[in-house]
């Protein structure tokens, strides 16, 4: 019995020397799914112990976020966190499941009692979203951008800070940055922040945002591993630490 055991530790030992790390593309700073400085984050964590679960070890890059599938096509990785709707099939790309979802919503103060189900409800209001929205969602924002009523700021903590104070009617934000950064600001201030509402717009589809990977083993390796996280519970724990 010894020796089978001894034989299945170098078994093990062995399947993790010949493992690979695998060299990732992320975005530069997404806070709560990114974080460069400390190699951390929602989708670092589940991306890497996911890899973990057999044997690999994640490596991530950071670069800016149109750059991260132009570095799979460039072949400087072995993997990218998403292609930016262009699809990576025909660079050598491997599409494993959703390692998280990043749900975009309209945000409203609860006290204002506002109804958001078509863009047509925006009319009037101001909004204002993250980099690039506008050109994501033309058939939402195009009015509000003609009108002068729209504006985009990367410092999504601003948001949160300008919608508590009532500079901007909408805020356009994914639900869990949205609440990182309300959590954030209330730590800071030592204060609650005024409720909101959270308005669906478009419809959530989990495969619009999916890693890539070169190899097809890795990507097998990863699918199994992030089921692992699921049932055993490990996958909800990382969202909590981050957003409680």
């Amino acid at each position: 019995m010894r020796n089978i055991f001894a034989a299945a530790l170098l078994a093990a030992h062995a399947c993790l020397a010949q493992a690979e790390p695998i060299i990732m593309s992320f975005g530069e700073k997404i806070p709560p799914f990114v974080f460069p400085e400390t190699d951390s984050g929602i989708e670092l964590e589940v991306i890497g112990e996911a890899l973990a679960y057999r044997g690999h070890q994640l490596q991530p890059r950071y670069f800016a976020f149109a750059r991260v599938p132009m570095a799979f096509k460039a072949h400087q990785v072995d993997a990218a966190m998403t292609d930016l709707g262009e699809d990576l099939r025909p660079y050598g790309g491997f599409y494993g499941d959703p390692a998280v979802l990043y749900d975009n919503v309209l945000i409203t103060l609860k006290e204002r009692r506002l109804t958001i189900h078509s863009p047509a409800d925006l009319r009037g209001l101001s909004v204002i979203a993250f980099q690039g929205a506008a050109k994501r969602y033309p058939d939402w924002l195009s009015g509000v951008q003609s009108a002068g009523q729209y504006f985009e700021q990367n410092n999504q903590e601003l948001q949160v800070l300008t919608l508590d104070a009532g500079h901007y009617d909408v805020v356009l934000c994914d639900r869990n940055i949205y609440r990182y950064f309300a959590l954030q600001v209330e730590r800071e201030q030592h204060r609650p922040l005024k409720p909101v509402e959270y308005h669906a717009f478009v419809k959530l589809n989990p495969l619009n945002y999916r890693p890539i990977f070169r190899s097809e083993k890795i990507r097998d390796d990863f699918n199994a591993g992030l089921r692992h996280l699921k049932d055993n519970g490990r996958y909800q724990a990382i969202y909590a630490h981050y957003l409680q």
